[in-house]
């Protein structure tokens, strides 16, 4: 165990440094991490500079949906309800509960992942890479008083540490 005043190496399980009498007793049992403030992962997700999210409203349908994501080159869209988030629709959406099915008059309230989980611009970039990780997704939205502001994706959050590490 080594002593966090002088570096000391003392025998596992010393209560007391041998070398400069420091208070070990708990400091060889790991402690919970309260936060990251690393370099680059503890950065907030405002330094991603992620675009404006393909927002569409609960009452449209799945065509619209499967539409614009193609005319607009992106993997998915939020779903609101009066302008809150209530879902999103994600292209493994599309080819898990869409490909091979009629889409006309399909509700994409029907075919959306249900209050997906969110991120907060303040949020770290390790706080959506663990959710990300955790859950198994692609894409975050960032929300403010429950309206999204942003999407944050796996590709935004590589493009960001190739950047600034490259």
């Amino acid at each position: 165990m080594r002593c966090p005043q002088c570096g000391f190496e003392n025998l596992i399980g010393s209560d007391i440094c041998d070398n400069c009498g420091a208070d070990l007793a708990g400091h060889d049992t790991p402690q919970p991490a309260t936060s990251y403030r690393g370099r680059v992962l503890g950065e907030h997700l405002d330094t991603l500079e992620v675009g404006e999210p393909e927002i569409i409203d609960v009452t449209a349908d799945a065509a619209e949906a499967v539409r614009r994501m193609h005319d607009t080159g992106t993997d998915c869209v939020l779903v609101v309800d009066g302008g809150r988030l209530v879902g999103i629709f994600t292209d493994r959406d599309a080819v898990l509960k869409v490909a091979g099915r009629e889409l006309t008059a399909r509700p994409i309230s029907e075919l959306m992942t249900h209050d997906p989980v969110v991120v907060r611009h303040d949020d770290t970039v390790a706080v959506a890479i663990n959710k990300m990780a955790v859950g198994g997704f692609r894409h975050i939205p960032i929300v403010e008083d429950g309206r999204p502001t942003g999407l944050v994706s796996a590709k935004d959050v590589f493009r960001h540490l190739a950047r600034t590490l490259g």
